[in-house]
C-alpha cells in the first residue's frame, strides 16, 4: 500500500525523478547485477552516443548513434577515460593491432566533424597505435588521381591530413602499407563501397550497421525487451523510461493518400500516450516526433502536436522530411512519442548526450537550442553545444554502494541503449548471411 502511494505522488507533482532514484538506489545491487548480466562476454558496440530526454515524469533514451561524432565535445577527463577504454576494446578484438584506419565521412567543409575526427584519431594515437585518417572522396573522385591526402583546418585551427581511401586500399593491397584494423566514423547512410567490402581488414563498428540497413524501431524494439526487464526489478511501468513508438514504411509524403496512413497510424499513437497520461495523472498534452526510421544529424524529424497537422504539411514541411543525409530519399517512417525535456543550460532548452566506448562512460554533452522549446528537435541548424563535465568522483566509478541520483539513471539508460545496439548489430550481421 505504500508503494502505491509513493507511486502516485511524485507523477502527480510532474517529477517523478526522485522518486525513481530513490527506487534505483534500493534496487542498485540487483541492477548492477543485471547490467553485468547482459553485458559480461558480449562484444559491446565499440562506441555509441546516446541522446535522453527527462520530461520530469518520465526519463527515456530517444536515439542511438553507432557511429558517434562529437568526440571533440568531451571533456578533459572524458578523453583521458577514451584513451585507456579504446586501447582495451581494439586489443580485444586485434590482439596485435598496432596501424588502424579512421575513415571518416566525406563532411571535409563541416570544420567541427573534422575537429572531431582529430580528436579519435588523437585518443587512439595516445592508446598506442598508429592512426591514419582516410574518406572515400566520392564526391571528389579526380582528387584521388592526382594526391594522396589533403590536409584541411579543423573548426579549432588544427590541421587534419586526409587520405584517399582507395589510394590507401591500393597500397595496402601491394604491401606497401600495413593495417591490422579499421574504425568507421561513416554511418554508410547510401550504402556499402565495394572497396570497403573488399579491404579485407577487420572494420568496427560493423559495417553493417550503417543506415543503409540499420532501422531506429528495430533498435527501439531491443530497447523495449530490455526496459521491461530493468522495470521490473523495479517494480515500476516500463513506460517511465521508455517511448511508445509506431513505424509506417512504402511512403512518399508528397503523396495525399501516404499522408492519410501516417496519419492514421498517429491518431493511434497519440490514443495510446493519452491512455498513459490518464493513468499516471499528467495534465500535459502528448505530441510525438515523426522522423525517418534510418538516418542521422536530426534530419527528417519534426514534431506533431495534432495527427491532422501531418495532412496539412506545407511543400517545405514535405521536402524536409522527403530527403534525408546524401539525398537518400525517405520512404520508411517511425513514428515516436515525444517526451518533452525539462532540462535547461544557461536558461535555454536542452537535452542530454552520452558517449561511450563499449557501455563505458566517458561524459558527453548538452544539446541546446536558443530558439526552440521543450518540445522540439533540438538536433537542428542553430543548435548549441555545451559539455558535460560531471566529475569521475561523482559520477564515473561503479560502486553500488554509492549514493543515486539522476546521473546514475542516465547511465543506466545509456548501457542500456549499448546493449539494445549490441542485439541489433548481431541481428543485422546474421540477415547479411
Amino acid at each position: 500500500m505504500t508503494n502505491q502511494t509513493a507511486t502516485k505522488n511524485p507523477l502527480d507533482s510532474m517529477n517523478v525523478c526522485p522518486f525513481l532514484v530513490g527506487r534505483i538506489e534500493k534496487k542498485q545491487l540487483a541492477i548492477h547485477r543485471w547490467l553485468e548480466s547482459h553485458e559480461q562476454t558480449k562484444e559491446l558496440p565499440l562506441y555509441s552516443s546516446v541522446d535522453i530526454r527527462n520530461a520530469g515524469f518520465k526519463v527515456a533514451v530517444v536515439d542511438t548513434n553507432l557511429f558517434p561524432a562529437g568526440f571533440n565535445n568531451l571533456c578533459e577527463h572524458g578523453l583521458l577515460d577514451s584513451v585507456k577504454f579504446i586501447k582495451s576494446a581494439i586489443q580485444k578484438r586485434v590482439p596485435a593491432c598496432r596501424d588502424i584506419l579512421i575513415v571518416a565521412e566525406e563532411h571535409t567543409r563541416n570544420t567541427w566533424y573534422l575537429e572531431n575526427v582529430r580528436i579519435l584519431q588523437q585518443i587512439v594515437q595516445q592508446a598506442g597505435f598508429n592512426a591514419t585518417v582516410a574518406t572515400f572522396l566520392t564526391v571528389q573522385p579526380e582528387f584521388c588521381q592526382n594526391a594522396n591526402y589533403v590536409e584541411l583546418d579543423t573548426a579549432t585551427g588544427h590541421t587534419l591530413k586526409i587520405h584517399c581511401f582507395r589510394k590507401i586500399l591500393e597500397s595496402f593491397a601491394s604491401g606497401r602499407r600495413k593495417y591490422d584494423l579499421i574504425i568507421l566514423n561513416n554511418d554508410l547512410t547510401t550504402g556499402i563501397p565495394d572497396i570497403l567490402k573488399d579491404s579485407e581488414i577487420p572494420i568496427y563498428p560493423s559495417m553493417h550497421a550503417g543506415w543503409h540497413s540499420r532501422l531506429k524501431s528495430r533498435h527501439f524494439e531491443h530497447t523495449r525487451d530490455l526496459i521491461n526487464e530493468f522495470a521490473g526489478i523495479l517494480g515500476l511501468d516500463p513506460w517511465l523510461f521508455s517511448c511508445h513508438f509506431a513505424v509506417v514504411s512504402g511512403i512518399n509524403v508528397h503523396n495525399d493518400s501516404d499522408r492519410e496512413k501516417l496519419m492514421d497510424t498517429a491518431s493511434g499513437l497519440f490514443r495510446k500516450i493519452t491512455d498513459k497520461y490518464r493513468e499516471h495523472h499528467i495534465p500535459e498534452r502528448p505530441f510525438i516526433f515523426l522522423k525517418a526510421d534510418a538516418g542521422t544529424y536530426g534530419m527528417g524529424v519534426v514534431p506533431i502536436e495534432d495527427p491532422n497537422d501531418i495532412l496539412l504539411f506545407n511543400r517545405k514541411k514535405r521536402n524536409q522530411l522527403y530527403k534525408g543525409k546524401g539525398a537518400k530519399i525517405i520512404d520508411h517512417f517511425l513514428l515516436q512519442e515525444g517526451v518533452p525535456t525539462i532540462h535547461q543550460i544557461d536558461q535555454e532548452v536542452s537535452e542530454l548526450c552520452i558517449y561511450q566506448i563499449e557501455n563505458n562512460f566517458l561524459g558527453g554533452f548538452y544539446r541546446s537550442h536558443p530558439q526552440k522549446g521543450q518540445r522540439d528537435n533540438l538536433n537542428s541548424q542553430g543548435m548549441e553545444i555545451k559539455k558535460m563535465c560531471p566529475h569521475s568522483a561523482d559520477y564515473g566509478n561503479d560502486d553500488v554502494h554509492a549514493n543515486v541520483n539522476i546521473f546514475d539513471i542516465y547511465r543506466i539508460l545509456a548501457r542500456i541503449a549499448g546493449i539494445a545496439a549490441y542485439r541489433e548489430v548481431e541481428q543485422l550481421e546474421a540477415d547479411k548471411k
